[in-house]
């Protein structure tokens, strides 16, 4: 999504939705993000114009049209010119950033090299550049370079010591089979009825992004209830994932056309349930429970037995909290390396409780507690 550069004045009437927490304002985003207050946003996603300075028509091997970027908002004078408009933006969109806040920005070999260097000058702090490969890329039609089949996507923080800056590690990694997220993602472009068309069947933004990758990037870098805004508007994809997955939005546009195709497309998003947007607790994050809590809450009886998975190996549980292996006293934990001979043990994760139904990991009835915290 793109913002034009001409167009709407900084004074243009804002385009409100039927929450507060989801709205465009028509205008300028240099001069409208000026007017936010300074560190308010959680996460930007900034798709600006990629400057692809095509010179006339593009066409296909057999002369047909391609329906290419040729809009006067993807058109400046110079690289000059190109270089302050992006200073202009990345500085209002840093004003607005709280100190904790990330910001992603994507583009193509047409202009990302420019941003990131500009990002650096100013004082963000790089995190990653993220490769999206596009499964369904537009082919090459003259054959004189290879495929353009991948954008780049910057995530940078506001500076070099920013600290508590949203990542969601642990979700990623469990959405991904359990292992670590990789900074190449294949997410095909934006097709079939998810891509807004007009009246007459054709487009109504050339760049439209799938809502996919927008999903990716707000789910790894923010959390319920966060303000995500968009500098570059368009259609309002940002907006649409945004509301489905419980972020509070701010989307700036100079478009007329493009900001009323994005009020339909974001007021008919119904946000997802609350539970299925509920925050991963890592186990560092989860509110620490004592074994001993499971004694007093008479979930485990003083002389109950806890066992291995393989029931090989037994250890009894004392009225104090601590438990006996033999002649050894001690944790959960420090008993249960003793027990193997290990040098550590996570005693949540190896001892077991007999009950009716079979062995149950004590780490299960820890769960029970903490979810009763949540509750309450």
């Amino acid at each position: 999504m793109v913002e034009s550069r001409r167009g709407a004045s900084a004074r243009a009437p804002r385009t409100n939705f039927e929450s507060s927490s989801h709205r465009i304002i028509l205008g300028d985003c240099v001069a409208e993000m000026s007017k936010l207050q300074a560190g308010s946003v959680d996460l930007v996603f900034a798709d600006p114009p990629y400057n692809l300075q095509l010179k006339g028509d593009l066409k296909r091997p057999d002369e047909s049209h391609v329906d290419a970027v040729d809009d006067d908002w993807d058109k400046f004078d110079s690289f000059s010119a190109y270089d302050d408009f992006t200073r202009a933006w990345l500085l209002a969109a840093r004003r607005a950033m709280k100190p904790s806040a990330t910001i992603w920005v994507i583009g193509s070999y047409h202009n990302i090299f420019r941003v990131g260097a500009i990002m650096q000058d100013l004082g963000f702090w790089l995190l990653n550049d993220i490769v999206w490969r596009k499964s369904n890329p537009m082919p090459n039609f003259r054959g004189r370079r290879f495929t353009n089949a991948h954008e780049t996507m910057i995530w940078a923080a506001r500076d070099e010591k920013a600290k508590g800056y949203t990542f969601n590690y642990e979700a990623l990694k469990a959405a991904n089979e359990d292992v670590q997220a990789r900074s190449d993602w294949l997410i095909p472009l934006c097709t079939g009825e998810e891509r807004l068309k007009g009246a007459d069947g054709k487009k109504v933004h050339p760049t439209q992004k799938p809502e996919g990758l927008l999903a990716r990037v707000l789910l790894s870098s923010s959390k319920p209830g966060d303000l995500v805004i968009d500098p570059f508007n368009g259609t309002g994809t940002t907006g649409a994932v945004a509301k489905r997955l419980g972020r509070s939005y701010i989307g700036f546009e100079r478009d007329k056309t493009y900001a009323k195709a994005a009020e339909a497309r974001i007021a008919a998003v119904e946000p997802l349930p609350e539970a299925s947007l509920a925050p991963f607790m890592t186990a560092r994050e989860a509110p620490r429970v004592a074994f001993s809590e499971l004694i007093e809450r008479g979930m485990i009886m003083p002389g109950t037995k806890l066992f291995d998975a393989k029931k090989k190996l037994g250890a009894l549980v004392r009225a104090d909290g601590a438990i006996m292996f033999g002649d050894k006293v001690g944790s959960i934990h420090r008993i249960g390396a003793v027990a193997q001979g290990a040098q550590a043990c996570n005693g949540w994760t190896f001892w077991h409780v007999e009950t009716k139904k079979g062995l149950k990991l004590i780490d299960e009835l820890r769960a029970e507690i903490r979810a009763g915290m949540a509750a309450g």
